[in-house]
Parts: C-alpha cells; sequence; structure tokens
C-alpha cells in the first residue's frame, strides 16, 4: 500500500514586488502552516519523504511540516516539477516516486492538486484550500502503477479555527 500527503502551499503575499515563484508567505499563511502542522505531527505518522516544489511559498511551508514531523534534511527535496498549475508534471512526480517508500508527502500549487486529489481519490473536493491536506491511500506496491484511491482524511486550517 501507498500513502500520499498532498499539501497545498499556505496563504501567500502579493504585496512584494517580486516573480510569482519568490512569492512569499503572508501573515496568515505562516499562521495556518503552524497550526495544521502542529496538529498533524501527534494526528498522522510522519511522512518518509517530503518533496517540495522549489517555489518559496510551498518551500516555506514545507518547512512547518518538515520541522513538526521531524523530517531529516535527507528525507526532504525539491522538485521543479511541482511548480505545475495542471497537473501533469506533479503526476510525474508521484510516478517516480522510489517504490521503497510506503508514505511521501508533496508540496504544490492549485489547481492541480485540486485536480489530482480528485482524480486519484475517492472524495471530490471542490477547491483545496491554502495550506489544505488531503491523505490519499492506493493498493498497489508501485508508485508508477497508481490510479484511484481512497481518499481518507482532509485537513483544512478552517476545520482548526
Amino acid at each position: 500500500m501507498k500513502t500520499l500527503y498532498m499539501l497545498r502551499h499556505a496563504k501567500s503575499s502579493w504585496k512584494h514586488d517580486v516573480i510569482d515563484h519568490q512569492r512569499p508567505l503572508k501573515g496568515r499563511g505562516n499562521n495556518d502552516a503552524k497550526l495544521l502542522s502542529d496538529h498533524l505531527k501527534d494526528a498522522i505518522k510522519a511522512p518518509q519523504l517530503i518533496i517540495s516544489s522549489d517555489a518559496n511559498r510551498a518551500l516555506s511551508t514545507a518547512q512547518y511540516f518538515k520541522e513538526a514531523f521531524q523530517v531529516s534534511d535527507d528525507n526532504f527535496t525539491t522538485n521543479h516539477e511541482l511548480y505545475d498549475f495542471s497537473g501533469q508534471q506533479v503526476m510525474k512526480v508521484i510516478n517516480s516516486i522510489d517504490d521503497s517508500l510506503d508514505r511521501v508527502m508533496i508540496v504544490g500549487h492549485n489547481h492541480a492538486f485540486t485536480s489530482i486529489a480528485n482524480m486519484l481519490g475517492s472524495d471530490y473536493i471542490d477547491n483545496m484550500p491554502t495550506c489544505g491536506f488531503v491523505i490519499l491511500r492506493f493498493k498497489e506496491d508501485s508508485w508508477s502503477k497508481i490510479s484511484t484511491g481512497k481518499t481518507k482524511k482532509t485537513y483544512f486550517p478552517r476545520d482548526f479555527k
């Protein structure tokens, strides 16, 4: 069985004069990432690997979860292909995960994450909110063969406020 944790980056700021890839989190984004990561560290098993988009807002969000789950630097990586909004590159990343890993977390962006959660999961999600976290479970033993799985749980910041 394979378990995929999908985390959409937390709320980002548009105040800064930077390219999209470099946009930082805003205050609410930092607060939501801290709130959700603090809750999840005791609620679910830690991922064996975290793969984050290299965009600043995704990487900043991922850091909260890396610390909360006590994931080592060796088990934390970035992948530019997760800076994808359609989902095709995200699926390539998922399908290329090493089969020795059973629990992996990816951190990225909408619309790709909502689309993939709906395509691979069993429950429809209208829109994965910022800092939304979805757990998908698959019966397959190989990441390259995953198709429709089961949506095990969703965690959205609004559920904890």
